[in-house]
């Protein structure tokens, strides 16, 4: 760093006296942690501070004495719309033409400077300007920069649901081919969902092994009652608190990834364990186990599709077991997919009838509803021929729903969710079920097969077979097994 150019907090206070501003504590504190880390060398910087505590400004300035420390820099801002990414350029531009320190950065000729783009007097020959502003959705091929500004890329029309949530993480990961040997990237931003792309931990139910931001320095600048007293006082926090809700305090606020639209559904409310089925046999006697509970009873619902998970209605499994201590254990959401290149109706069905048979068998499943509405008409023949094959003797019954989807799914999970009545298994919290409930809203477009086929399971009465002599598997349900009762009596 030139000594002659003043540290970035000095930058920041010549400025806010220029302006016959104070420069709270908060800014201060943010100024010092971006200098540090910017003359340590660190490469990827994130900022999450509170909505309203003038982290844009502050970017702002940092911009512009990026700028100053080096005129030759090329520094580009995404944001989430064009339009919040030029407030950035016009920010920069007030800041070059008024700073003190910054004389020398304003432009010769003024069509140097326009809405989306600016460039200061240096010495670098290049056809990027010296600050370029895009949203995320624009098209940056092409582009070259030494400083990559993304400034909250994540609101809710970005990160509203899983397809928007994957295209903002593809289109940010564009910024790699753009940034240049050496240069850094900085976010700055508050979450807006439960899987934000400032998580500090991984989903495993978006597939992520590690956070999207896992190799960054983070600052978080939560508000509190000193964050910025003078401009935050306890009256004017308890009114946001109030006025924002819970969810959307905690998201906004606290900086903690949660849905900012609180869901009908409360998903930390789910209980979770991670046992396995265990089948023996004692006394001749077959008996199916769970973290050392016997099972007393299950039930299967299949909602078919020829759908894929990431297009149209999914296909999903659910198995449901009840132990001896009355507990409901969801031990399986699964997201059947059918060969793509099968093409007729038929063989589709086999393939997906294939998958399930292959579940009932590893599950010990003694019965699969199968949803009759739609192509579900034909299914339950085909995979009652599959579970023929695999020699496997469990009952199909095909039904039809009739009551609406979203009653279904409040009956089956509202009550036992808020008495932390319902466990699921550490599989389910990987899959997108727990994504489905997280989300879900009556009359809501979010996707909710998993939680459909859930709570059908859930609702289906246990199927208590009788004794059943072609079955080539042994009954481990101890109500479903014939019994043989002494009488005293003649009929």
């Amino acid at each position: 760093m030139n000594p002659a150019i003043p540290a970035f907090p000095f930058f920041l206070g010549a400025w806010n006296r220029s302006q016959n501003l104070a420069t709270p504590a908060l800014h201060r504190n943010i100024a010092e942690w971006f200098d540090k880390r910017i003359a340590k060398g660190s490469r990827r910087l994130l900022l999450l501070a509170f909505r309203g505590s003038g982290k844009s400004t502050l970017l702002g300035l940092l911009s512009a004495w990026l700028l100053k420390c080096n005129p030759d820099r090329r520094i580009l801002v995404l944001a989430a719309e064009s339009a919040l990414a030029s407030k950035t350029v016009r920010t920069v531009r007030r800041i070059l033409e008024r700073h003190p320190d910054t004389e020398a950065l304003r432009p010769g000729k003024p069509e140097e400077w326009a809405a989306d783009r600016l460039t200061v007097p240096r010495r670098l020959v290049s056809r990027d300007p010296s600050l370029l502003a895009r949203g995320i959705g624009a098209n940056i091929t092409g582009s070259h920069a030494d400083v990559v500004i993304c400034d909250d890329v994540e609101v809710p029309n970005t990160c509203g649901t899983p397809l928007k949530r994957a295209d903002l993480r593809a289109r940010l990961s564009e910024a790699d081919y753009v940034l240049s040997p050496g240069g850094f990237q900085i976010y700055s931003g508050t979450p807006h969902s439960y899987y934000s792309i400032y998580a500090g931990d991984p989903r495993p139910e978006e597939d992520e092994e590690l956070p999207f931001l896992h190799d960054y320095h983070r600052l978080e600048e939560p508000l509190r009652e000193d964050s910025w007293p003078e401009h935050y006082t306890p009256e004017r926090i308890e009114t946001i608190r109030r006025r924002s809700g819970p969810a959307r305090y905690a998201s906004q606020m606290l900086l903690k990834p949660v849905q900012a639209v609180e869901g009908r559904l409360n998903a930390e409310w789910l209980r979770r364990y991670e046992g396995r089925l265990e089948y023996s046999e004692a006394n001749g006697e077959p008996v199916l186990r769970l973290e050392g509970r016997r099972l007393v009873s299950a039930s299967a619902w299949w909602d078919p599709s020829f759908g894929r998970p990431d297009r149209g209605d999914a296909s999903v499994l659910a198995a449901v077991y009840t132990d001896e201590d009355g507990r409901r254990l969801l031990h399986r959401v699964v997201y059947t997919v059918h060969d793509p290149k099968t093409a007729d109706t038929p063989n589709r069905g086999a393939d997906l009838c294939r998958q399930v048979a292959a579940q009932a068998r590893k599950l010990h499943l003694p019965v699969i509803f199968v949803e009759k509405n739609g192509l579900g008409a034909f299914l339950p023949d085909i995979l009652r021929h599959q579970l023929k094959r695999k020699s496997y003797g469990a009952t199909v019954q095909g039904l039809h729903n009739h009551r609406p989807k979203h009653e279904r799914i409040l009956e089956a999970f509202d009550a036992p969710l808020a008495a932390r009545a319902l466990w699921a298994h550490a599989s389910v919290f990987q899959s997108p079920f727990l994504r489905e409930l997280r989300e879900w809203r009556p009359g809501g477009k979010g996707r909710d097969d998993g939680l459909d086929a859930a709570a059908c399971a859930l609702l289906a009465e246990p199927y208590r077979l009788g004794p059943s002599g072609r079955a080539p598997r042994r009954e481990w349900r101890p109500a479903a097994r014939s019994r043989r009762a002494r009488t005293d009596f003649g009929i």
